[in-house]
């Protein structure tokens, strides 16, 4: 009979396993930061270069012109471009706090609940996934319109409080690491249920909101309103970059250097997160 040592060497993969695996990884890695080397690299581009045939992928002599240009195309602007930064900051604030707040507060429901009511609704809330913004946006429009909210802050922040996908993934994160146990001695020491979400589940789930704070962020940094926000005053730093991104190829560079800026808050915001993200998707699937 084989000892557990020798089957245990059967299934390891061999050093030359392990080097292609890893050469694979690093391959697969490089190959999805080309967009942001491209980004970057054409940012620094001159005009020349920029319409050069055929198209170089690195920059040969770059330049900060299409940086220093920015300035001067968002001072011709109705609006300060100060204005549309504040906008932006604050809509990713408040909606990537209501986001995480409002899904964790659902996800300790469905967790904590026996209900078989409780386990068809969050069927149903599974459902909504297959609804894209495209099926909903007659529908929201509609409500906007008889909340008579159009061409107001709540169109950004009501539609991206609730979230599926952040219920899902802080429920699976709870099921998984949230013992019951724990929730029964703070229950038998007189907690009540606000009192245990915020003193025991909120910091062992702190992962799982990390994540989805990450994942809610960058959506919100890229938030543009589809036909229901029409004063300049209102508007966010994406859109007003979407402008000069239509100013036909002569603005190409100016254009990528602004994406390029538009890059670093999601990009700081995941250097902060990222040591939950692996840990969260790791236990999310653990329980169905």
């Amino acid at each position: 009979m084989r000892s557990s040592k020798q089957r245990y060497q059967r299934f390891t993969r061999s050093t030359f396993g392990n080097i292609m695996i890893a050469l694979i990884l690093i391959g697969a890695g490089l190959f999805t930061i080309l967009p942001l080397i491209y980004s970057i690299s054409t940012s620094l581009k001159p005009l020349d270069e920029i319409l050069a045939f055929p198209p170089r992928f690195f920059v040969t002599r770059p330049t900060g012109q299409n940086y220093a240009a920015l300035p001067g195309l968002l001072n011709s602007l109705r609006v300060s471009a100060e204005r549309y930064f504040i906008n932006s900051i604050m809509l990713s604030v408040v909606i990537t706090i209501g986001h995480v707040f409002i899904a964790a507060m659902a996800a300790y429901v469905f967790t904590q609940s026996k209900s078989r009511f409780m386990k068809i609704a969050f069927t149903i809330v599974q459902f909504t996934i297959l609804f894209n913004g495209y099926t909903l946006a007659i529908p929201q429009y509609m409500i906007f319109s008889g909340m008579k909210i159009i061409d107001t802050y709540l169109v950004y922040i009501l539609p991206a409080l609730p979230s599926t996908i952040g219920v899902f993934l802080i429920k699976q994160f709870m099921d998984a690491s949230l013992p019951p146990a724990l929730i029964e001695a703070a229950k038998i020491d007189g907690a009540g249920n606000f009192r245990i979400f915020f003193t025991v589940v909120m910091p062992i789930a702190k992962p799982a909101l990390l994540t989805l704070a990450l994942f809610a962020f960058r959506d919100a940094w890229a938030l543009v309103p589809s036909g229901t926000i029409f004063r300049d005053e209102l508007r966010t730093l994406p859109q007003v970059m979407g402008q000069i991104t239509g100013g036909g190829i002569a603005r190409s560079g100016s254009a990528m250097a602004a994406t390029v800026l538009l890059m670093i808050p999601p990009i700081a915001v995941y250097l902060l997160c990222q040591s939950n993200v692996l840990e969260t998707m790791s236990n999310a699937g653990i329980k169905e």
